[in-house]
């Protein structure tokens, strides 16, 4: 028996090997992403490569895997990658600590991966990474809005152009129509209405500029909707890359 011997019930040894084999990138590391990578390395894939420039912070700890007490002030990408090695030591995990965009997406993409999972909440480079992506012929997985959102059973996959009642899904669809880009991009979304704040949204006193998430006007965030958003892309990660073999 072998840390991985229900996968291979469930897979087969050869379709566990494709795994084992397999090269996947996660952009971004909060809520979806984190939970992403879990899925993955206790999924079987081989190699990963974790982006993510920012700092585990306080707020994170209702719904981020990495964030606990004594991890505050860490870096996401170092945390994950070292919970990583613990759970799969045979996993090859890269993780980089920096910021997508046009600038790095040479760097950061040019890394011969088999799925690119998009866990970005910044639209400008969710936006570019999706439109390299699909240039690139690399298959990617976008999340789309995970906060604000309450109800586990109103999550969807599905093409982009196929998603409704989505206030992210729809600003994407219309940017990357403007570029050209109407469909065949996979996307994680819900259809629940958009719920009001109970409180005022705004900018955090003291934000300090070493950490993204006190300098942006934050959300609120289930500590369940994010999770489940990063395993269900897990989910279809796994599925794409055995398609073949299952």
């Amino acid at each position: 028996m072998h840390r991985f011997s229900r996968l291979e019930l469930l897979y087969g040894g050869e379709a566990l090997q494709r795994l084992q084999d397999a090269s996947v990138a996660v952009f971004g590391l909060g809520g979806v992403g984190s939970f992403a990578v879990e899925g993955l390395v206790r999924g079987g894939v081989g190699r990963l490569t974790l982006v993510d420039f920012d700092l585990i912070e306080i707020t994170n700890i209702n719904r981020q895997l990495q964030a606990l007490e004594e991890t505050i002030g860490h870096p996401k990408a170092l945390v994950l990658a070292e919970r990583c090695r613990r759970i799969n030591p045979q996993c090859q995990v890269e993780p980089l600590q920096m910021f997508y965009s046009a600038e790095t997406a040479d760097e950061l993409l040019g890394r011969g991966y088999d799925y690119v999972l998009d866990c970005i909440d910044q639209i400008t480079a969710k936006l570019h990474l999706m439109q390299t992506c699909r240039e690139r012929s690399l298959p990617v997985i976008s999340s789309m809005g995970a906060a604000n959102k309450v109800d586990p059973s109103m999550i969807l996959v599905s093409d982009l152009a196929d998603t409704h009642r989505c206030r992210m899904a729809r600003v994407v669809r219309r940017e990357l129509r403007r570029r050209g880009i109407t469909d065949g991009l996979k996307v994680v979304y819900s259809t629940e209405e958009f719920r009001l704040l109970s409180g005022p949204r705004g900018t955090p006193e003291g934000a300090s500029d070493g950490n993204y998430q006190q300098r942006r006007a934050p959300l609120g965030s289930s500590s369940v909707i994010p999770p489940i958003f990063g395993l269900t892309m897990a989910g279809e990660v796994l599925r794409d890359l055995l398609v073949k073999e299952v």
